[in-house]
């Protein structure tokens, strides 16, 4: 895994969000656990690699979005995040197949039915553990999105930690 690439895209998000702390801050989260739960779940180097490189990058969109429709709406960023993180990650030179997998990604990150692939899960799951957190969610949505999205152990045995859920819950 060229974990070398992976710290130029991350300088290449941070410059791409500078002034923003609170979005380079989410996806340096979501890439955290997005990392923590691939590696107790097993994942191989190359799936680790696509989704770590997507967690970085999953809400390229954001910027675009809000600027052409003024909204920073899910939908929006999957339509608007592809063609953005296609770019940044060619101008850094990544595999044609790992960036074709992270824009797919990118472009479904909000799309929970179906989840295609353990890199989606996975994203999605960290993205869950960081949105809920972040948007100080109540016991009730931290509930609901436990029992309709984290599939992974890894990912369940977070949410259940992180917001002193039981496993009885």
């Amino acid at each position: 895994m060229d974990t070398q690439i992976l710290a130029c895209l991350t300088r290449e998000m941070t410059a791409y969000y500078a002034g923003d702390p609170a979005r380079i801050q989410h996806f340096m989260k979501v890439y955290a656990f997005s990392r923590t739960i691939a590696l107790l779940e097993n994942c191989d180097d190359a799936l680790r690699f696509v989704l770590e490189a997507v967690a970085l990058v999953h809400d390229i969109g954001i910027k675009p979005s809000e600027a052409k429709y003024g909204s920073c709406a899910g939908p929006y960023q999957e339509l608007e995040g592809p063609p953005v993180a296609r770019e940044m990650m060619q101008k850094l030179g990544f595999d044609p197949d790992v960036i074709d997998r992270v824009c797919w990604l990118v472009g479904h990150h909000h799309t929970y039915n179906p989840i295609d692939g353990m890199d989606h899960q996975i994203l999605v799951e960290a993205d869950f553990l960081v949105n809920l957190f972040e948007g100080a969610e109540k016991k009730e949505a931290i509930l609901s999105a436990y029992h309709r999205i984290f599939k992974t152990e890894a990912g369940k045995t977070l949410c259940r930690q992180m917001f002193g859920l039981s496993e009885e819950e």
